[in-house]
């Protein structure tokens, strides 16, 4: 198969990384165009020794580029505020967009838990790096019990978080949020984001919790086979994405009071503790941006799907 051209917007950590990935990895998706807004950024300074076109004049730029009907598909690693604008823009000339973005525009996409769902939406958004890691956990168990309450904790080194990520702190945790009640499945979600300053740089790790009514123990057994396939699944387009420990359900006591939602009219009876770690690929941060590395697999993923999707479709 012929493969299918893609732009990438933002020349940052996470756009330069999935530049890489493209460049070396896909078997269906070749390189357009480098976008930036900063001449002097890594990103666009690495794209032009790869001999891929780059442009410092952001969206304009890159429409005026040589080759840009070419270009089927554009990744949007810069920020929400920015992605409704380059959205509008380049939506209305026909381009696919794959939002790296808290935005939300179109409809969330995680490639284990829904990633054959959307591949014909002009705009998917891949919620965000923590959402990547945890929401498969809570789908996980949402397969098996009905999920009152799921909270997510993503650490991640400061050193792997650019500008893009600290502007986009309160999309984090709202996009995050609603999309472990949409794709994840639980009743309600909440989100939390660390930024370690630790020395040397920790790999970013995760914790899920969810509260269930599952008071028999032959359901414990099968949600924690439902997370050991879903780890699986995810680690397959992840490598370094594992369980860090033992998936651990514990009964809420008698007297600890739940402030959630009853679980079909009942009181939720146990607490589904789930402790991940996300090693990177080290393309182009060191192995503990592990946040980077999820969410440009992801994008990947979902793009090398609407590639293979159009070329069965000729």
């Amino acid at each position: 198969m012929s493969k299918v051209k893609v732009a990438i917007i933002g020349s940052g950590n996470i756009g330069t990384d999935l530049m890489i990935k493209v460049l070396r990895t896909s078997k269906y998706l070749e390189m357009g165009a480098m976008v930036g807004i900063d001449p002097a950024s890594d990103g666009l300074a690495r794209a032009a020794r790869l001999k891929v076109p780059i442009t410092a004049d952001g969206v304009e730029g890159l429409v005026a580029l040589p080759g840009f009907d070419e270009i089927e598909i554009v990744f949007d690693a810069t920020s929400a505020k920015a992605h409704v604008a380059n959205n509008t823009r380049l939506a209305a000339l026909g381009k696919r967009m794959i939002d790296l973005t808290p935005a939300a525009i179109g409809p969330f996409v995680v490639p284990a838990v829904n990633g054959t769902a959307h591949l014909d939406a002009p705009n998917v958004n891949m919620v965000t790096c923590g959402g990547q890691a945890t929401i498969p956990m809570v789908a996980a168990v949402s397969r098996v019990v009905p999920v009152a309450y799921a909270e997510i904790v993503a650490s991640i080194a400061s050193k792997s978080a650019g500008p893009g990520t600290r502007a986009n702190i309160d999309e984090f945790t709202e996009t995050t949020s609603a999309a472990i009640v949409s794709v994840g499945g639980a009743r309600r979600g909440k989100a939390i984001i660390v930024l370690n300053p630790a020395e040397p740089p920790l790999i970013m790790r995760d914790t899920v919790f969810c509260l269930v009514d599952a008071p028999d123990p032959a359901t414990h057994d099968e949600i924690r086979q439902s997370i050991e396939k879903m780890v699986g699944d995810v680690s397959a387009y992840v490598p370094g994405y594992r369980l860090k420990q033992q998936v651990q359900i514990t009964e809420i006591p008698a007297d600890q009071p739940v402030e959630t939602l009853l679980v079909d009219g009942n009181r939720p009876t146990h607490q589904v503790s789930v402790f991940l770690e996300v090693e990177g690929a080290a393309h182009y941060l060191p192995a503990y941006a592990g946040n980077l590395d999820i969410m440009t697999s992801a994008a990947l993923q979902i793009a090398e799907r609407i590639a293979q999707q159009k070329d069965t479709t000729r």
